[in-house]
């Protein structure tokens, strides 16, 4: 009988659960604390936003 399909295998780079664990903690913490100082605002904490790009530094001159 063919191996059963399975559409997502295991990643065999991905971080060891337990090791990533901690570093995910401090992650989802450090998100939370951005989003209780920013609030009422809509803005979402820098943390969330990507760096700018050289063609954004570029336009600003």
């Amino acid at each position: 009988m063919a191996e059963k399909f399975n559409p997502a295998p295991h990643d065999k780079h991905a971080d060891k659960p337990h090791e990533a664990r901690p570093a995910d903690r401090k992650t989802h913490k450090q998100l939370e604390a951005e989003l209780e100082d920013s609030f009422p605002a809509s803005d979402p904490g820098s943390m969330t936003q990507p760096a700018p790009s050289k063609h954004d530094s570029d336009r600003d001159k």
